[in-house]
Order: C-alpha cells, then sequence, then structure tokens
C-alpha cells in the first residue's frame, strides 16, 4: 500500500484525545473524593480521639460544614470553569483542596479543624460542575452518560478505598495528620497531569484531527459566560421546572447517601462492635458496590436514549434505581444481622450510582455552553441535602434515645428521602433547556 495512501487512512481514523481527558478526570475524581471522605474514618481513630475529644454533635457539626461551603460554592465555582475554561480552573481547584487537606492535618483546635474542612468545601465545589463541562464539549450526546459514569467511577473508588486506605495508614504510621501530608502530595501531582493533559476544547487540543472532532460533534463556541450574564442565567434557573425537579431529588438522594460515608463506620462501632478495621473493610465493600453501579449506570443511560428516546431514557434510568434504594433502607430496621444490614447499604450504594450517570447527562442536556453553572446549581442542592444529613442523624438518634427507636427513624428517614426523589424525577423533561 503506498505511503500516501497508509497516512490518509490514519489520518482518516478518529484520534482518542477524548479518552485521555477521561482517564485524567477519573485520576481527579479519585483524589478529591479520597481527601473528602478520609475525615469520616479519620474522627474515629484513637489518634483523633486523643487529640480532640468532643462529643458527636461537635464532630458531626464538623463533618457536615465540608458540604454546607461545597453546596454555596458550586455555583460562582462553576460559572468560573465556563468563564475562564477547565485547564485553568481544576488544576487550581485540585492545588487549593489538596493544600486544605494538608493543613487539615496541622490544625490543633476543633476551630482550626472546623475552618480547614470549610475552606477544602469551597476549593472542591468546581471539580464536578467543572467536569460536566469538559464532557458536553469532548463527547456527544448519546456518549455521554458513559462519560459520566467513568468520572463518577473515580469518585466512588477513592470514596470506597477511603476508608481502608486512611485506616491503614493510620495503623502503619500512627498518626492520621502525617496521613493527609501524603494525600496533599498525591493532590499536586494530579493538578500537574491534569493541566498537561487536558485542553478547554477539542479545537483547542493540538492532537486531535477532524475526524475526533466531526465524531463529537463539536461547535467552536465564540462566547464565554460574563459576571453579568450569570444573573440571567440563575433567573432562568429559577423559572426552569425541570431543573428544580432533578436538584430537589439530588437534595433527597444525598440526604440517604451520605449517611453511607459519615455515620456509618460510627454505627458500625457503636450498634454493632465491629472492629475499626473490620468495620473500614465493611464501608469499603459498601461504596464499591456502588462503584460498579457508576458504569453500569452510563452504559444504561446511554442505552436507554437510544431505545427509549431522550425522555424517557434519561428518566427512568434515573428514578427506578431511587426507588428500589428507598426500599432497601426500609429493611434494614427489621434485621438483626449486622451483614444483611450491609447488604441492604450496599444496595442503596448501588442503586444511587446506578442513577448518578444519568443525571450527570441531563444536566449536559440541559445546560448548553452554561453547563458547569447549571451543573453547580444541581450539584449545591444535592450537597445541601448532605449537609443535612450528616446533622440530622444525630439528631434523630437522641430524639429516639429513650425509647431506643434512634436508628430506626434515621433508617425511615433516608429511606423517605429517596422515594421522594424518585418521584420527582419521573417528572423531568430533558428535551426543555434551561435558556439564559
Amino acid at each position: 500500500m503506498p505511503d500516501n495512501l497508509t497516512g490518509n487512512l490514519k489520518q482518516d481514523q478518529p484520534t482518542r484525545i477524548r479518552y485521555r481527558i477521561i482517564a485524567v478526570s477519573v485520576l481527579m475524581a479519585f483524589i478529591m473524593y479520597l481527601d473528602r471522605v478520609c475525615l469520616g474514618e479519620i474522627v474515629k481513630s484513637e489518634s483523633f480521639r486523643s487529640d480532640f475529644n468532643a462529643p458527636k454533635e461537635q464532630i458531626g457539626s464538623i463533618l457536615g460544614s465540608f458540604f454546607f461551603t461545597y453546596a454555596l460554592m458550586q455555583i460562582p465555582a462553576g460559572w468560573a470553569s465556563d468563564r475562564f475554561g477547565a485547564r485553568t480552573m481544576l488544576p487550581i481547584y485540585i492545588v487549593l483542596w489538596s493544600l486544605m487537606t494538608g493543613l487539615t492535618g496541622w490544625v490543633m483546635s476543633l476551630q482550626g479543624l472546623l475552618i480547614a474542612r470549610l475552606a477544602c468545601g469551597v476549593s472542591q465545589a468546581g471539580a464536578y460542575p467543572t467536569s460536566g463541562g469538559v464532557i458536553r464539549k469532548w463527547f456527544p450526546v448519546e456518549n455521554r452518560g458513559m462519560a459520566s459514569g467513568w468520572i463518577s467511577f473515580g469518585g466512588r473508588l477513592g470514596g470506597t478505598l477511603a476508608p481502608f486506605i486512611t485506616t491503614l495508614l493510620i495503623i502503619q504510621i500512627g498518626s492520621w495528620r502525617n496521613v493527609l501530608g501524603i494525600y496533599f502530595f498525591a493532590g499536586i501531582i494530579i493538578a500537574a497531569a491534569y493541566w498537561f493533559i487536558v485542553r478547554n476544547s477539542p479545537l483547542q487540543h493540538p492532537g486531535t484531527n477532524d475526524s475526533e472532532r466531526a465524531l463529537i460533534g463539536f461547535q467552536q463556541e465564540s462566547q464565554t459566560t460574563s459576571l453579568s450574564e450569570l444573573l440571567h442565567i440563575l433567573g432562568s434557573c429559577f423559572c426552569c421546572r425541570s431543573l428544580w425537579l432533578i436538584s430537589l431529588a439530588q437534595f433527597c438522594v444525598n440526604i440517604g447517601w451520605a449517611f453511607l460515608i459519615t455515620w456509618m463506620p460510627t454505627y458500625l462501632d457503636e450498634n454493632h462492635h465491629i472492629d475499626p478495621l473490620q468495620g473500614a473493610v465493611m464501608v469499603s465493600i459498601v461504596l464499591s458496590v456502588g462503584m460498579a453501579g457508576q458504569l453500569i449506570g452510563g452504559w444504561l443511560s446511554d442505552f436507554s436514549v437510544k431505545s427509549l428516546g431522550l425522555r424517557w431514557g434519561r428518566v427512568l434510568p434515573m428514578s427506578c434505581p431511587a426507588f428500589f434504594a428507598g426500599i432497601a433502607y426500609l429493611l434494614c430496621p427489621m434485621l438483626d444481622s449486622v451483614y444483611l444490614i450491609v447488604c441492604c447499604c450496599a444496595i442503596v450504594s448501588l442503586m444511587t450510582d446506578i442513577a448518578n450517570p444519568a443525571c450527570w447527562a441531563l444536566i449536559q442536556d440541559i445546560g448548553g455552553r452554561n453547563t458547569s453553572t447549571i451543573h453547580g446549581w444541581w450539584n449545591m442542592w444535592g450537597n445541601l441535602g448532605a449537609t443535612l444529613s450528616a446533622l440530622m442523624v444525630p439528631y434523630l438518634l437522641n430524639l429516639g434515645k429513650e425509647s431506643g427507636q434512634g436508628q430506626t427513624m434515621v433508617f425511615v428517614a433516608c429511606a423517605s428521602a429517596f422515594f421522594v426523589a424518585s418521584a420527582a424525577m419521573l417528572a423531568i423533561d430533558p428535551t426543555r433547556k434551561v435558556r439564559a
């Protein structure tokens, strides 16, 4: 075959830069969740308790504080990524939250710990909104579910391994503070990798060819979202029925799901007297089951859109898993075996994560060139739900302390949140975009 013909065939084959973008985004999500979840395991370690002898209500406030600032900064951070680009903003976010994670290991008071976690929430806020915008620019509509699933998979993998890795490192090193220093250096390396690999669009990346850009269906967008336009976008968010419904659903889902990463280790320790390392393994198993759900959900979302169309193809993969997650939580108070309860929690984790890629893809469908900002709006409500969950659990435990029904009340509240989410998702119309 002539050399020029071989060269033309190679040129006609789409390059695969978009997969490199996903790969480094998976690493970003991994370290983000590792840094986010690790404190839930640290607070029950002996080295932490010897440094901070505080009641559970105070610890719950500190755990919930992360989600509060994380929620509030979603829209500003998403707008900054729409305005200045993912390649600039996301490495900045990674460096900042890694620095806050490292500084958490230096604080000597509960007030300092609270401030560090608040700052960590601020700096992590832009990660997923930015990633949503990157997916919209680098993947066609019918592949966005799977791409979203892979990034969420990276986050769940970090969250899944965080309890085990953190507990093991604390046992080996002997200090929770040094563990956070290790996480800091890992984050800096990943920030550098993201900056070198990612570009804001396929047109700006020197490694893409015309075939890959045609496959993606990329169209150059000359405008970015100015600060003055942000107010108009927020006004459109207030007027979009589907965005309100998916935000309500995300709020409720996170009420139920956040129990797994905040209070489940303490629940296993205090209610079933599970050894800390064994409890960490159990939590890791629960989250790892969910981790597989991200890939299942990504495939299911794309398959459903191709089979049922955009309307029901997006909605059903979100609503049905949320309903089954609620059923799993309702079963927990009826079971005596800790292993069966852990199995039910694993089902909650799996169902939550099966629904997640379809939720991401929905935001990309309705968000347009302001996807990062719209993703920030949606994620804000979800993390307000996680904040409420971290505060709700100790409150319900105290409320039901005398009757011995506190833990039952927690499981019922989490189940109810999932049922509300499932109903809200059914009324969403993904074909109607948020328009500024």
